[in-house]
């Protein structure tokens, strides 16, 4: 079992599955309270720059936002119940500031602006923390506008980079070599279910199942087991490798891949997008009388119109995500049929579709399964080098038929 108990308690119960990576990062706010406090401390253990790599859902954000927590917690290393922890943890901490980017990159004047702002000293916590997940969505003049603050770190600030990896194509060499990197793991799925049955009162038995298919991905594994509808549409994706009997399932199929993305993404926007824009009206004053209210009207439609750019910006991102998951859980299921040919006793990605992957194996050869893998990865790739969805998963359904 990955957890240990002595290692999740107060903000770090939610690293799940990461012993080595929180022991770091506790011995690291030991170290950070000493320096507050302007005594020594053991070299090497606190830094001013951070950088979470791990794969998919092994909980990068999770255990910076934690970090953080730890850093500015008044009780300890991370209580968990102090005013500091639950406030970095809600994202309401004056001196932390969180990034996510809502589009497809994250610009180099929002990163100026960041950069700006964390030059000025911590105002009630002892840490100013700048915490930007998915790092390796920042443009090259952003990457830059970054390098130079972690260069000459403001003092008492402390930046944390989250990032699929620490590839350079993922995050430049310059910023990479002035990080210190913590490497999380794929979270086995005894630990996944172990926290969803104990913390989210998830049924222990759909809980193992859920950890069970989920990758290692935290997020996924809840949502499967609480969600009836994500549960629909991974069984509707997996139907596809066995579905394409003829061409003109080809495109049936990547309809519908295309199309489940795009519900997903409004279902996960539309309600957060309508209160932007009340929110939006109101602050410009909708809705009022007398003078200025003309200038007023004109002023919020175009206030309007910038944040309906940034909220579909935000929704094409929200659909190759969710796209991109589908093709995920494809790719899970030919190299499960790799596995199953070669006579290997590895568990399978979707032990739930066992039968499916057994009927491919006998049915196709390991050359033909193999390519069809790789015609779901150059889908992934095609995708974030900004290819239409449907076009690109045509072609990729094309070459899952053809074999």
């Amino acid at each position: 079992m990955d957890v240990t108990p002595e290692l999740t308690t107060g903000v770090w119960a939610d690293v799940v599955g990461q012993p080595e990576a929180v022991r770091t990062l506790r011995a690291a706010v030991r170290a950070a309270d000493l320096l507050a406090r302007g005594e020594p401390a053991p070299a090497g253990a606190m830094t001013h720059a951070w950088l979470f790599t791990g794969p998919p859902g092994s909980g990068r954000s999770v255990a910076a936002r934690s970090f953080a927590a730890a850093l500015q917690c008044t009780s300890g290393e991370g209580c968990g119940h102090c005013s500091a922890c639950r406030t970095v943890q809600a994202g309401t901490h004056a001196d932390v500031r969180v990034v996510v980017p809502e589009g497809l990159s994250i610009s180099v004047s929002e990163m100026r602006s960041l950069v700006q702002a964390s030059a000025r000293r911590p105002t009630t916590g002892q840490w100013r923390v700048v915490l930007i997940e998915d790092s390796d969505r920042l443009t090259e003049g952003a990457s830059n506008a970054l390098l130079k603050a972690v260069e000459e770190p403001p003092d008492r600030t402390v930046f944390l980079l989250c990032a699929p990896s620490d590839h350079p194509e993922d995050v430049s060499v310059t910023i990479r070599s002035r990080c210190r990197v913590v490497q999380l793991k794929t979270p086995r799925p005894d630990a996944i279910a172990e926290v969803l049955a104990e913390r989210d009162g998830i049924e222990p038995r759909m809980a193992q199942w859920a950890a069970s298919v989920s990758g290692g991905h935290i997020g996924r594994a809840r949502r499967l087991a609480t969600d009836g509808e994500a549960r629909e549409r991974r069984e509707a994706v997996l139907s596809v490798p066995l579905g394409l009997r003829r061409f003109s399932d080809v495109f049936t199929a990547a309809g519908g891949l295309v199309k489940a993305s795009e519900t997903d993404a409004v279902a996960a926007n539309e309600d957060r997008n309508e209160a932007e824009k009340e929110e939006l009206r109101t602050a410009m004053g909708a809705g009022g009388t007398g003078k200025g209210t003309a200038a007023a009207t004109r002023g919020a439609n175009a206030a309007i119109r910038e944040l309906e750019k940034r909220q579909k910006s935000r929704a094409t991102r929200s659909q190759r995500d969710a796209l991109d998951l589908a093709l995920v859980d494809l790719a899970g299921f030919y190299r499960d049929v790799l596995v199953v040919r070669s006579g290997s006793t590895a568990a399978l990605n979707h032990p739930d579709f066992a039968r499916s992957v057994s009927k491919a194996a006998a049915e196709w050869t390991s050359e033909s399964t193999l390519r069809r893998l790789e015609a779901v990865l150059a889908c992934r790739l095609a995708l974030t080098q900004n290819v239409k969805p449907i076009i690109a998963v045509e072609a990729m359904a094309a070459a899952l038929h053809r074999g």
